[in-house]
This record gives structure tokens, C-alpha cells and sequence, in this order.
């Protein structure tokens, strides 16, 4: 009897490693399924070629741009005095 029950719980022991190795390989699937690259966007995938866009235009980025040249400074007070508000006050 004694002989049974240790072939019983010898038995058991190869059903508990498939269970671990079973664990083991869900869980390395799981940690590697999360690294996968996403699919890609649903409007990315359903791009429509045929789809009117407005057309292309040049325009410059310096088109604004005036050339200054250094000039020899003014005297302050006469600076102040076109800044100053005209009036009679």
C-alpha cells in the first residue's frame, strides 16, 4: 500500500513541471507580445490615393528680410525728441 501511494505521488511530479513549463512559456509570450511593433493607424491603412489635395506653393522664407547697414549713432537728445509725442503739452 505504502508502495502505491509513493508511485501516486511520484507520478505527480511530471504533471507539475509541464504546468510550470506551461506558465513559464505563457508568461515569456506575453512579456515578448508586448514588445511587438503596433499595426498600423486605420486611417493610415485605408489612404485613399484618388483624394483631392490643394496644390503646392512656393514661398520664400527671406521674403521679408531688409538689408541694415550699420550707421553712426545719433545724439540722444534728438532721438528723445522724435519719439516724444507731438503735441501742445
Amino acid at each position: 500500500m505504502l508502495v502505491l501511494h509513493a508511485r501516486a505521488v511520484g507520478a505527480d511530479k511530471p504533471h507539475r513541471n509541464a504546468k510550470r513549463k506551461l506558465l513559464v512559456a505563457a508568461l515569456a509570450a506575453l512579456t515578448v507580445g508586448g514588445c511587438v511593433a503596433a499595426p498600423p493607424a486605420p486611417h493610415l491603412a485605408a489612404a485613399d490615393p484618388g483624394a483631392p489635395v490643394p496644390p503646392v506653393r512656393y514661398s520664400s522664407v527671406t521674403a521679408p528680410y531688409t538689408r541694415q547697414r550699420p550707421v553712426e549713432p545719433l545724439p540722444w537728445r534728438e532721438r528723445n525728441e522724435r519719439a516724444a509725442p507731438q503735441g501742445g503739452q
